[in-house]
């Protein structure tokens, strides 16, 4: 008789881990659902410098064209036809967001106006130029 109330007063003293990883848990999925995840055009530019370049801080969608006149969206090559298509699905997953053109300083105007164009025909009319901040001036 003596062991079953020594065996009950260890479970007793014993802690409970139950309600501290049911709070882990609750944190762990909070800061998963709060987090914003950087997203990447898929190349590096030579952007242009501007005096009055600004961060912007809700750019969710980026595109970059390189000076050879390729267009990458997500890490992918992508033809200016199919910018419009890619912007819509982008902007539907983040109503929000912005769209920011990374364009590097020696490709062609034309085909930036281009790729402007399909941006607000896709409904999306905050559209910014990305540009690095001029030094000295």
């Amino acid at each position: 008789m003596r062991r079953k109330s020594a065996r009950s007063k260890e479970d007793e003293s014993a802690i409970d881990l139950t309600p501290m990883l049911d709070v882990v848990f609750i944190m762990l999925i909070f800061f998963i659902v709060t987090t914003s995840f950087v997203k990447e055009s898929g190349i590096e530019v030579n952007r242009p410098q501007a005096a009055t370049a600004q961060k912007k801080s809700k750019a969710n969608i980026l595109i970059a064209i390189s000076k050879g006149g390729e267009i990458w969206v997500q890490k992918r090559k992508i033809d200016v036809r199919s910018v419009r298509a890619n912007v819509e699905r982008m902007h539907a997953e983040s109503p929000e967001g912005a769209v920011v053109i990374q364009a590097d300083k020696e490709s062609r105007n034309g085909l930036l106006v281009q790729v402007m164009d399909q941006v607000r025909l896709a409904g999306v009319t905050s559209i910014s130029l990305a540009a690095s901040h001029a030094v000295g001036e």
